[in-house]
């Protein structure tokens, strides 16, 4: 990646719809959405981006955090259960995706590999609760990973001293920070994992300068006063970017329609996958539009991975693309953890690769890791 690059997204922002728009003051919802505490209307068809397995038995589920948010979940158990007891795996992530996509792809090959798993939306998110439609919580999403642990460990087909927990991209620093605090994961895979309070407030590679994070800052601040004026919540980037001005750059979407012909190439295999049919769902925030404009504030403050150390010694996995352009955080994140942990580097493999490329996923490494911990 060129190291100029402030996100991965900077070079299509030039080419996305200007402005932003927000939400309306009452925050109304989709209809497949519900405010906090109350029932959720989920969609009854099968909608994934990726095939039914004849092999899991599957079933749309809900159930609440402690902060009283409805999550939304697929859950996904071996159709040959023969009475047995199973371990079990919740999963999430990408940041800005749905459970309809990788998360669910990878929970439903784990379970027709023997585990029961979860893929949930985390809060505020896909067809789970919480008021503000597309905000994001680095404290609620590493909640929402142990509201999690607390609905599967309760299903009778579990053994609920057997439950790991695995992310995708941006949601990996939640389950690395909510194995941190609790001690019932008892395993935690990452694939292409991102830190997203790093990436925010510091930038690709930490190549934010000290007037720039104050610029965020400012930005994050000013914009509050917008949003509480207006009633409403701006949408814009949560990798805030800047100009050849050092301006911050504001957009309502994360991709344009259609993107230059001399894009990043980081920038098309993201494209080529949220907004094209491989991996395009009109539920995920990053296939149509962009977080709330203010979703980085919390993340300033929230560092995830403050508390790494205290993973172990349950052991940690982390899988990344050996072209990726994100291998530095599992890298890092890596030399931070204590054993017992594992690095796996795909070969060939690029970031969203990761996300849907069987060939490429090294499932059975995971089958193995996790097999191997939830003894």
């Amino acid at each position: 990646m060129n190291p100029s690059r402030r996100s991965f997204l900077q070079a299509s922002m030039v080419a996305g719809a200007a402005g932003a728009f927000g939400m309306p003051a009452a925050f109304a919802q989709r209809p497949s959405t519900a405010q906090a505490g109350q029932a959720l209307t989920l969609a009854s068809e099968w909608d994934k981006t990726f095939p039914k397995s004849s092999r899991v038995d599957h079933e749309k589920v809900t159930f609440c955090n402690r902060y009283g948010i409805t999550l939304a979940a697929d859950l996904y158990q071996p159709r040959s259960r023969n009475g047995a007891k199973l371990p079990a795996i919740v999963l999430s992530g990408p940041f800005g995706a749905v459970k309809e996509q990788s998360s669910g792809l990878y929970a439903q090959t784990l379970a027709e590999r023997g585990f029961i798993t979860l893929a949930f939306d985390p809060s505020f998110t896909g067809e789970s609760g919480g008021a503000v439609r597309d905000t994001a919580s680095p404290e609620i999403f590493t909640e929402d990973f142990s509201a999690a642990v607390d609905f599967i460990g309760l299903l009778p087909g579990v053994d609920r001293q057997r439950i790991g927990a695995m992310a995708i991209c941006g949601l990996s620093g939640m389950a690395i920070t909510a194995a941190s605090s609790d001690s019932r994961i008892k395993a935690v895979a990452t694939a292409s994992m991102y830190d997203m309070s790093r990436s925010m407030s510091r930038g690709y590679k930490d190549n934010y300068t000290l007037e720039q994070r104050h610029k965020v800052i400012d930005y994050l601040s000013q914009q509050r006063w917008a949003d509480a004026e207006s009633g409403s919540f701006a949408r814009g980037y949560h990798e805030v970017p800047f100009d050849a001005d050092g301006n911050v750059i504001k957009n309502a979407r994360l991709f344009p329609d259609s993107l230059p012909a001399d894009a990043d190439p980081v920038v098309v295999s993201f494209f080529n996958y949220y907004c094209k049919p491989r991996g395009f769902h009109p539920r995920s925030i990053n296939s149509t539009r962009a977080w709330t404009a203010t979703t980085p504030m919390a993340f300033f403050s929230f560092p995830l991975m403050a508390n790494i150390n205290m993973v172990a010694p349950r052991p940690l996995m982390l899988v990344a693309g050996e072209n990726a352009h994100s291998l530095y955080y599992s890298q890092d994140v890596y030399s931070a953890a204590s054993n017992p942990k594992e690095l796996v580097i795909v070969p060939g493999a690029d970031h969203v690769d990761l996300y849907d490329k069987s060939d490429k996923i090294p499932f059975d490494r995971l089958e193995n890791f996790f097999r191997e911990n939830l003894k």
